[in-house]
C-alpha cells in the first residue's frame, strides 16, 4: 500500500481545498493508497510540515494548493536537518498555477491520477542567497518594477485580479529608477533596468508567459532583462508579457544561464515564486534536478 502525506489550506488560496479534498480522496483510497491529511491555520505552515514530519514509509508528499503552497513545500523539505527528501505531487487548487500550467495539468482530479502513477519528473531548483537568508525558488525570481507592481496590487486587493494590471501600469508611468549591477558569468553590467526576472517555468501567475524557452528540468533559469525605456515603449511591452512575443523586443535581453546576482544601488524587495520575500542584494545558483515531482 502507498502511504501519502497530503497538505490543504482550508481557507488559502481559490478556498476550495477542503471540497477539492472531498473529490480527490475516494481516488487516493479507490487504488488502494492511505492519505494522512494535513491541515494547514497559518502561512508556513505547509513549510513546517515538510520540514518536520516523519518520511519513513512515505512515498510522497503531496498538497492541495498552488505555487504559494508548491514554495513552501519546497522549501521546507530542503531545509530539512536530516536530508531526508519524498516525491511531491501537486494537487492544483490555487489562484496561481503557473506550475501546473507548464505540466498541462490544471485540473485536480488529473493531478491525483498523475501521482497514482507515480512517475518521477526531476526539477531544477533555485538557490537564492537574499542577503543572508536562504530560499529556494522553482518558479520565478523577480525584482525592480514587477516587485514593486506586485507590492502596490497586495494593497489593492479590493480591485480583484485587475489589481495586478493596474499595478504595473502605475509602476510604468512612475517611472522610478532602479540603478543596480547585474553579474552574469562574471560579466558585471551597471545600468538602469525596469525589471530582471528570472523564471524556471514558462508561465508565471496566471499563465503570463514570461519564459517562453523554459523547461523546468533543462540546467538553466531563464533571465529576462529590461533596461529603461520610455512609458510608451513599455506600455507597448506588457500586452505582450501574456503571450511570450516581448522576448522578440529590442528592449528586451533573454539568456538562458546557471547563476547570477542583482546588486542595486539600494536595498529593495524581491520576489520569489509570487511571494514577496527576501531583499537584495542576491546571488542565485541553479541547481540541476534538486527535487523530484509526481507527474
Amino acid at each position: 500500500m502507498k502511504k501519502f502525506y497530503l497538505v490543504v489550506n482550508p481557507k488559502g488560496g481559490a478556498k476550495k481545498g477542503l471540497e477539492i479534498l472531498k473529490k480527490v480522496r475516494p481516488i487516493f483510497e479507490n487504488s488502494g493508497a492511505q492519505i494522512d491529511v494535513l491541515e494547514t491555520e497559518y502561512a508556513g505552515h505547509a513549510e513546517e510540515y515538510a520540514k518536520k514530519m516523519d518520511y519513513k514509509g512515505y512515498d510522497g508528499f503531496c498538497a492541495i494548493g498552488g505555487d504559494g503552497t508548491m514554495h513552501e513545500v519546497i522549501n521546507g523539505m530542503l531545509k530539512r536537518e536530516d536530508g531526508q527528501m519524498l516525491p511531491i505531487g501537486l494537487i492544483t487548487g490555487g489562484t496561481g498555477n503557473a506550475f501546473m500550467h507548464d505540466l498541462e495539468c490544471l485540473d485536480p482530479i488529473e493531478s491525483v491520477e498523475r501521482i497514482m502513477k507515480g512517475h518521477l519528473r526531476p526539477v531544477d531548483i533555485a538557490r537564492v542567497d537574499a542577503n543572508g537568508q536562504l530560499f529556494y525558488a522553482f518558479n520565478i525570481i523577480g525584482w525592480g518594477m514587477v516587485t514593486d507592481a506586485t507590492s502596490l496590487a497586495e494593497k489593492l486587493r479590493w480591485l480583484g485580479e485587475a489589481r495586478y494590471n493596474i499595478g504595473a501600469i502605475y509602476e510604468v508611468i512612475k517611472s522610478k529608477k532602479r540603478i543596480s549591477k547585474l553579474i552574469i558569468d562574471n560579466e558585471e553590467i551597471i545600468e538602469d533596468f525596469v525589471f530582471i526576472i528570472a523564471c524556471n517555468t514558462i508561465h508565471t501567475g496566471k499563465a503570463m508567459k514570461i519564459a517562453p524557452l523554459a523547461k523546468v528540468d533543462d540546467g538553466k533559469i531563464d533571465i529576462v532583462i529590461v533596461r529603461k525605456a520610455s512609458r510608451v515603449q513599455l506600455l507597448k511591452l506588457f500586452p505582450k508579457l501574456f503571450t511570450g512575443e516581448h522576448i522578440d523586443s529590442p528592449l528586451v535581453e533573454y539568456d538562458q544561464i546557471e547563476s547570477f546576482s542583482i546588486v542595486p544601488e539600494e536595498t529593495s524587495d524581491i520576489t520569489i515564486d509570487g511571494e514577496l520575500i527576501g531583499q537584495t542584494p542576491i546571488n542565485v545558483q541553479l541547481e540541476s534536478q534538486k527535487i523530484n515531482v509526481l507527474v
